[in-house]
């Protein structure tokens, strides 16, 4: 290959300097800063033995840039990391790219564990109880709740996560990895994950989230997370639930209460005779009446709950919370539809790439959102008011143009997971909401 002739114009830089030097990533390194990077790669022993084309660090916002332009080639995405940052520091030119081989081997030798630290230090609960419907009443209100994402259709993906069957007795297209997830409400960020196999029941994958819950949160749950021992694992945790249960569980009325509420209990053993562990719940009972959907009155919904007084949170207050777990499924859709982009799939080709890929998307999303969240702080509007494809592209700009994204308002402090079981949940160190109830949002 013959060496670059510079052109009328172009002026060498003082010193020279290597790829990694051109890279600022905009709305990423506001949420996920270099020096945390750093630590968590020193924490899962990546760091740098020498110095290389592609360092550790650069790697890791690479696979977070490949979650945030799906739909670019390898190369491409490299470039939009450094496009704009080249006259800005001097140069007038772009830097040599790697050859897409080179960004394979150096994902390979970063490996899963630091974006999954990473995602698992960074992205906490963003809501403030001045955050419309991040709180009820005295509750940060999140929601439980897992999807499936396509993966790329090579062997190793199929034998490792397997596909979902049709009905017809055919698998699935592509190969699919299965994510449960605890989100926040208010604001939609995803603060806790577990991924495995498509074949990998939900329930499993829950019970890895009961360290993400905390005292001072309200968890919502669909009925099919409703059983022994997830739900006593949930409870354990010092958080308190509203889920729905199933439509065959026995719910023996024990006392009833003035707002049509009453209480009840789950009998955790296969022999309920032995009564080996009895968990203590309130049921609270009601149907929907829609006009518009007739039908609708004839479900009669059952939620269990594990805060016992009525006085704290009343049943009618309840019911219409429960509207809320719904917000993951919005979640879902704009990490799925939007984020990723329809009919796209996760591209890597191995195993271990896609579940680095998984914790890449996830970790974009959460920025993305801390983004919406300053922005309706600023505004003071609801940051479900804010354009979610807008900021995506926003997003997208401050990758390309190396613009950095200091917040106006420091997002709420990093939580390590050690400190999971602080009594508050609250980065304050209080919960209590001034504005009552959040379920006519």
């Amino acid at each position: 290959m013959l060496p670059a002739v510079p052109r009328a114009g172009w002026v060498k830089p003082q010193t020279d300097r290597r790829l990694s030097d051109h890279v600022a990533l905009g709305v990423l390194t506001r949420t996920f800063p270099p020096a945390l990077v750093d630590a968590v790669l020193a924490d899962t022993g990546r760091a740098e033995q020498r110095t290389r084309l592609l360092p550790a660090r650069l790697v890791v916002y690479y696979v977070m840039a490949l979650a945030l332009f799906a739909q670019a080639s390898y190369e491409e995405v490299m470039r939009n990391l450094t496009e704009g940052l080249a006259f800005a520091d001097g140069w007038r030119r772009e830097p040599a790219m790697p050859s897409k081989s080179a960004i394979f081997q150096a994902r390979a030798r970063l490996g899963v564990a630091p974006l999954e630290v990473l995602f698992d230090r960074a992205c906490v609960p963003l809501g403030t109880p001045d955050t419309p419907g991040a709180f009820y009443r005295s509750w940060r209100v999140v929601s439980l709740d897992g999807t499936t994402i396509d993966v790329a259709d090579t062997e190793a993906n199929a034998a490792s996560f397997g596909r979902a069957g049709t009905g017809r007795g055919e698998g699935s297209a592509f190969p699919q990895v299965r994510v449960v997830a605890l989100g926040e409400c208010g604001t939609r960020a995803i603060f806790a994950a577990a991924m495995a196999s498509y074949h990998t029941g939900e329930v499993t994958l829950a019970k890895q989230l009961t360290g993400g819950l905390r005292p001072g949160m309200l968890c919502l749950a669909d009925r099919g997370f409703t059983a022994h021992p997830l739900f006593t694992a949930a409870a354990a945790s010092g958080a308190d639930l509203l889920w729905r249960a199933k439509g065959s569980a026995v719910l023996p009325v024990l006392e009833r209460f003035p707002d049509g509420s009453f209480r009840s209990e789950l009998v955790a053993t296969p022999d309920k005779r032995a009564r080996e562990q009895v968990t203590a719940v309130r049921v609270v009972e009601y149907a929907v009446e829609d006009p518009g959907r007739p039908q609708a009155g004839e479900t009669r919904y059952r939620l269990l709950t594990t805060i016992l007084d009525p006085g704290r949170a009343p049943a009618d207050e309840l019911a219409a919370l429960y509207a809320q777990r719904w917000e993951i499924e919005s979640t879902f859709d704009e990490l799925k539809t939007h984020q990723r982009g329809p009919r796209v799939m996760l591209r890597s080709r191995t195993p271990e790439g896609v579940r680095q890929e998984a914790y890449g998307v996830l970790c974009v999303h959460y920025a993305i959102r801390a983004l919406m969240r300053a922005a309706g702080d600023d505004a003071g509007v609801d940051p479900d008011r804010v354009s979610f494809t807008r900021s995506l592209r926003a997003a997208r700009r401050s990758v390309r143009t190396q613009q950095g994204t200091a917040p106006r308002r420091s997002p709420p402090p990093s939580w390590p997971r050690s400190a999971r079981s602080a009594p508050s949940c609250c980065p304050s160190g209080g919960c209590a909401s001034p504005r009552g109830s959040s379920s006519a949002r």
